[in-house]
């Protein structure tokens, strides 16, 4: 039993930081794709990448990769993933 929470702890804290820095990758991405595009979906997908910006400021990173791919979805467009 105490093997197993020292394994789930070191997955904890390895997995958070893995997930912040790919926060910025994201944003990077989004912002290089819609560029100046300045119709609806685009829009929609700034919104979105603007409260994925402020999860990941809050630290809830796994919530913000998810928003951000919601707005790359809204915006038509792939995100590519850290592996």
């Amino acid at each position: 039993m105490k093997l197993y929470i020292m394994a789930l702890c070191f997955v904890a804290a390895t997995a958070g930081p893995a997930l912040a820095s790919e926060c910025p990758l994201l944003q990077k991405q989004i912002d290089a794709a819609i560029g100046t595009r300045a119709d609806a979906s685009a829009a929609n997908a700034k919104a979105l990448a603007a409260q994925a910006w402020a999860l990941h400021q809050a630290g809830k990173h796994a919530e913000s990769v998810a928003k951000y791919d919601e707005a790359a979805k809204a915006a038509g467009i792939t995100l590519t993933h850290k592996k």
